[in-house]
Formats: structure tokens, C-alpha cells, sequence
């Protein structure tokens, strides 16, 4: 699988360096993983990676305590995910998933983002079949074939494990994150993951030329624009 879990990340470093809307997302996506299965990192392992990721990312702690303590208030806004599908500029596939309080507006913007570029947003599972939907830790860690024994012996379904100079990538059905989360704490202790992460992997990668460089630049950065997406995939190979 390679380097791909970096894709999304990459793209949108390149595409939005707006710290507003970063905070802004990560704001959201606790509030309402926090909401959802609970405020304290400690029983609710989504919560704590998130967190762990968004430390990583330079949020500040004041971003994430506001989220959470709107979450122990009980109220707030409804917000309820929303995934998009489509082909974007030459002939790329992109997975937009976001979080919104009012669908037909989300739909409606997410949709501008596909014809502004010349493209067509297409139906559910329209292109997610030719994603792998993957849980995806990296972290140091030297002993690979322990590794997978333990995650064997967890009843996790191992898609791939890369070991590149004593640096571990597993791949795993999104559904087993929990269980190989927690296999790799026990196996490893308290190790710090340069990514722990359910994301979308392309099976097979594209290079977009000429005009729909600047169509597919574009494209990212309306879709980046938009407060409700929270993350954009696509199979397109970053230079």
C-alpha cells in the first residue's frame, strides 16, 4: 500500500493553510466523538487518538477543552456524518466525508465543488469500491513477525504490515481498529503512533497532467474551503 496514508494529510497541507479551519474541524469531530461514545479519553479510544492527533497537529489545548466541555453540557448542535462520492479532474476518485448540521446544504456545496471543475458527483459507493476503508498505524517498533503474531492472535484480519528502518506500518480493516489498537498497546506499552488513523486507501493511483493540474488544485481547494468536510480522499499521486 505504500506511503498513501500520507495522501490526505499532504493534499490538504498544500491545499489550506488556514489554522482556523483546522482547529475548527478537529473542534468538531471531538465534539461529536466526545458526545457520541463519551468525554473521557480513557474509555473512549476514538476519542483519545483523535486527541493525540490533533496535539500532533498543533491544536491548541483551549480547542480541544472548549470541545469537550460543550460535549459534557449535552447540548449543541445535531451533527451527523455525511460521505460524498465522484470523479474529479482526469478522471481522478474522491471520498469526501463531513460533518453537518443540515445535509441539503452540505450536498449542495460539496456538489459545487464537482461542477466548478467540470466533474460529476456520483452516487453512494459510486468509487468507494476502489478504496480500501483501512485502520492504519506507524509507529517505531523493530520486532515485525511479534507484531503480527499479536494481531493474529487478536482475531485481527492483517491486511499488510511495512517495515521500513525499524519504522512499523499495519494495515487493518477499518472494523478491527479497537481490536488492533489495543493488541499493539498490550504488545508494545504506552508507544506514541506517528499515525493512528481509519482512513480511505486507493487500490490504484492516477497522475493528473496539463489543465486538470489546475482543475484538481482547484477542486481540493473548494472542497478545503467548506466548514463542513473534514476530510478528502482521492487516488491521486501528489508530486
Amino acid at each position: 500500500m505504500g506511503r498513501a496514508y500520507q495522501n490526505r494529510k499532504e493534499s490538504m497541507a498544500k491545499t489550506s493553510d488556514m489554522k482556523a479551519k483546522i482547529y475548527s474541524r478537529y473542534g468538531r469531530e471531538i465534539y461529536v466523538t466526545a458526545k457520541s461514545g463519551g468525554t473521557d479519553p480513557t474509555g473512549n479510544l476514538t476519542l483519545r487518538s483523535l486527541i493525540d492527533r490533533a496535539k500532533k497537529d498543533q491544536v491548541p489545548a483551549h480547542v480541544i477543552d472548549k470541545a469537550l466541555d460543550k460535549a459534557k453540557g449535552g447540548g449543541g448542535e445535531d451533527y451527523s456524518p455525511a460521505r460524498y462520492e465522484g470523479y474529479g479532474p482526469g478522471g481522478s476518485m474522491a471520498i469526501i466525508e463531513c460533518l453537518t448540521d443540515n445535509p441539503n446544504r452540505t450536498f449542495g456545496d460539496v456538489r459545487i465543488a464537482f461542477t466548478k471543475t467540470k466533474c460529476k458527483i456520483g452516487n453512494q459507493g459510486s468509487v468507494a469500491h476502489m478504496f480500501d476503508h483501512c485502520a492504519i498505524f506507524v509507529f517505531d517498533y523493530d520486532d515485525e513477525d511479534a507484531v503480527l503474531e499479536t494481531l493474529m492472535e487478536a482475531d485481527v484480519d492483517v491486511s499488510d504490515i511495512e517495515n521500513e528502518a525499524g519504522k512499523l506500518t499495519v494495515f487493518a480493516p477499518n472494523t478491527d481498529y479497537f481490536k488492533a489498537k489495543q493488541a499493539l498497546l498490550d504488545l508494545c506499552g504506552e508507544i506514541e503512533f506517528d499515525v493512528d488513523e481509519i482512513q480511505f486507501v486507493p487500490q490504484t493511483y492516477t497522475t493528473v497532467t496539463g489543465d486538470d493540474v489546475e482543475l484538481f488544485e482547484k477542486f481540493l481547494d473548494i472542497l478545503n474551503d467548506l466548514d463542513d468536510v473534514q476530510q478528502v480522499y482521492h487516488n491521486v499521486e501528489m508530486p
